[in-house]
């Protein structure tokens, strides 16, 4: 056998998502490409590594031990360089990070000084709602999430990095009177969609107050929430810290509403037998030094509201 350490990642990578487009995103390839590359690991096996169904491909039971093997080849391949750059005084290594998707207003601040101290660092993030977050952390496939709800069910570590409020938020030319909070049964209220940790807290907030709103809108992302709710489509409940620029342009308004804001943390979580690697320590341990200064330099208008 004569098959390279970028055939073996290929084929880690198709047997992880199962779909020749996914891995050529993800690898930043051709889809001909890894066609290729995935062709000319197969020839050196007797035995199907995959098979293709219609237009998807299954990985067999072989070709699935196959990439477990492959998995810790080339995990065994990057403490080599690890320990090379070691050996130099650089740290390197790859950190992996799954966010809730308003974390994106949080988690670059909280990396960029670190990044430019280690730049031989890779950094790869995910930025998903709540539930697909904790079920990459449950599976292992990341080192770190940042969620504003500690998950139940698993037994992790966490750190604890900013405040996270939730507050109403209408169009600033809206002109509706919110001095009770049964003015929200006559409002059109926008949602994410299920499984976002701003949609559980919203709707937890709507059934406190019995309201029954008459219409009820459906979106997938923060950003598509934010220009609805400029536009005068509806109301929302959303994070103080993904509305800062609709804010300080008068877009959007906070409306005081009794019971909110809803208050909770951005945490860092981590599985508890996670064997984390040097460089995951070497962040967490930045953060650990660094957040109070991150906070006071970036977040501080957070305070104002």
């Amino acid at each position: 056998m004569n098959y390279t350490l970028h055939q073996l990642k290929v084929f880690l990578k198709v047997s992880e998502s199962q779909s020749i487009t996914k891995t050529s995103e993800e690898l930043h390839l051709s889809q001909p490409a890894v066609s290729i590359q995935l062709k000319n690991f197969q020839d050196q096996f007797s035995i199907p590594l995959t098979e293709k169904i219609g237009r998807r491909i299954y990985i067999t039971d072989f070709g699935r031990e196959i990439a477990q093997t492959a998995e810790k080849i080339l995990n065994e391949v990057e403490a080599i360089n690890y320990k090379t750059n070691a050996y130099q005084g650089i740290m390197t290594g790859r950190l992996k990070f799954s966010i809730a998707s308003t974390g994106k207003y949080v988690m670059p601040y909280f990396l960029s000084k670190f990044m430019q101290k280690y730049k031989a660092v890779d950094l790869v993030i995910d930025v998903t709602n709540k539930s697909k977050v904790i079920r990459s952390l449950e599976d292992n496939e990341i080192d770190i999430a940042l969620v504003s709800v500690l998950p139940e069910k698993l037994k992790i570590n966490s750190l604890n990095i900013l405040p996270n409020q939730l507050y109403l938020i209408g169009s600033k030319n809206a002109g509706i009177d919110f001095s009770s909070a049964k003015k929200l049964n006559t409002l059109p209220l926008i949602y994410r969609e299920p499984g976002s940790a701003t949609r559980k807290a919203m709707e937890d907030f709507i059934a406190s107050k019995n309201i029954s709103n008459y219409k009820k809108i459906e979106l997938t992302s923060n950003e598509a929430v934010k220009q609805a709710v400029v536009s005068g489509l509806g109301f929302s409940v959303m994070p103080l810290i993904g509305i800062k620029n609709e804010l300080k342009n008068k877009d959007v308004e906070i409306i005081p509403v009794k019971g909110l804001p809803i208050t909770t943390n951005w945490q860092l979580v981590w599985l508890k037998d996670k064997q984390l690697s040097p460089v995951a320590k070497a962040f967490l341990k930045f953060i650990e030094e660094h957040k109070s200064e991150i906070r006071n330099t970036h977040f501080e208008w957070i305070n104002n509201y």
